[in-house]
């Protein structure tokens, strides 16, 4: 099968999952809002959280896709640099769960990620300051799960380097700017960048996101507690791997 064949088939599993796991938790409830209504989960639960990260992550990846075939690369990473928080912040919240670890910083997390944006209440329409736990405490914590309690600076130093080579695509700095500009005679490309070498490495790279998005999926089953769908992710993985990829990169960088 094809890359995209696979990319199909992961995104219809990792829906089906999600799908799943939101019937497993309390059903949003319709709130007042001014003179009409929202939906909200009321018991903000670390599993409803969980179900919200993960919608959100497999329309990202949906929009990135959608952005790589049009030839829109810079928009693609800085979707890509979204999803290397949701799929952290996934991360952060299901490892809580499956070590039994949980920090004060999960139940910040938790008050903070529910907080409101503005207050219903109010008859004129401000936001609220929203707090966050700091990017770099959710980091370490992923790297002492996975590292053990002393963590690895080389592992951290990885997370942080990819976070910031991607923020340059969302805050539009030069270097990543001048990505766009090429060709004979050499112009800076706005529609797009159809055909060229920055759409094959962006392609490639598109790759990383997808097999990630399915560990979370993989993560989030132990999470919720379901070893059987943890080992039927796993074996898709496991497949996805095997029939696009290689030493967990994308095959496509062979060809690049």
């Amino acid at each position: 099968m094809t890359k995209n064949i696979f990319y199909e088939h992961a995104l219809d599993l990792m829906e089906n999952t999600i799908n799943g796991f939101s019937l497993r938790v309390p059903a949003p409830r319709r709130a007042q809002f001014r003179h009409s209504f929202v939906y909200r989960h009321v018991e903000k639960t670390v599993h409803q959280a969980l179900v919200q990260k993960l919608a959100r992550m497999v329309s990202t990846l949906r929009a990135a896709r959608l952005l790589l075939d049009a030839g829109f690369v810079q928009e693609q990473a800085a979707l890509q640099r979204i999803l290397d928080e949701i799929i952290e912040d996934i991360s952060f919240l299901s490892f809580s769960v499956v070590l039994g670890n949980s920090e004060p910083s999960h139940k910040n997390y938790l008050e903070w990620f529910f907080q409101e944006e503005f207050d219903p209440n109010n008859a004129v329409v401000t936001s609220k300051p929203r707090a966050s736990v700091p990017r770099k405490k959710i980091q370490a914590y992923l790297d002492r799960c996975v590292s053990g309690p002393k963590g690895s600076s080389k592992g951290l130093d990885a997370s942080r380097t990819v976070s910031k080579a991607y923020s340059g695509f969302v805050h539009a700095a030069s270097p990543q700017i001048m990505d766009m500009y090429g060709g004979v005679p050499p112009r800076f490309h706005m529609h797009g960048m159809l055909g060229t070498e920055r759409q094959a490495e962006h392609s490639a790279d598109l790759w990383n996101y997808f097999y990630r998005g399915i560990i979370a999926c993989c993560l989030s089953a132990k999470a919720f507690g379901d070893e059987g769908l943890f080992v039927s992710i796993r074996k898709f993985e496991a497949e996805f791997l095997r029939e696009t990829g290689s030493d967990y990169q994308s095959n496509e960088w062979l060809q690049i």
